[in-house]
């Protein structure tokens, strides 16, 4: 497990720049020290295996977020996938007319299963993602009006 560059708490995110893994109170620490470093991006580390993710930010301070990397959601899905249809086969082993209806409704779900496809899946995973949000507020616009003065 990697640890924390700087106290030894498990790392949450790697930032290139100062080549550190760093715990996220650390994290605050070094980026919000000044608006040199807080432009540093940093990557959230998989909170499973702790290997780099998608997901980057920048600022002063990071919220803590969870993030799981491509490797880790791909082996739970197949893992998720395979457990499902040994679910599925226990469950058609029952005998007796109520049998019959849960059938029924099993085939509607293996027909939606099918209709939906895996697709399905990586569209569930793209909105339960969660995006760090930097907690400074974005610059301000250029739109203001300096025309009525000659």
């Amino acid at each position: 497990m990697k640890k924390c560059e700087l106290c030894d708490s498990p790392a949450n995110l790697y930032c290139e720049s100062d080549q550190a893994s760093l715990c996220w109170d650390c994290d605050a620490r070094v980026h919000g020290a000044n608006f040199l470093v807080a432009k540093h991006s940093r990557t959230l580390l998989c909170h499973v295996c702790q290997s780099s993710t998608p997901w980057n930010g920048s600022g002063p301070k990071l919220g803590p977020t969870i993030s799981v990397c491509e490797i880790c959601v791909n082996s739970n899905v197949k893992n998720e996938a395979g457990n499902e249809g040994n679910d599925h086969d226990n469950g058609a082993d029952g005998v007796g007319d109520s049998d019959d209806d849960d059938s029924d409704s099993d085939d509607n779900f293996e027909e939606e299963e099918d209709d939906d496809g895996q697709g399905d899946n990586d569209e569930d995973e793209e909105e339960n993602q969660v995006v760090p949000w930097s907690s400074t507020p974005p610059p301000p616009t250029s739109s203001s009006s300096w025309r009525g003065i000659h």
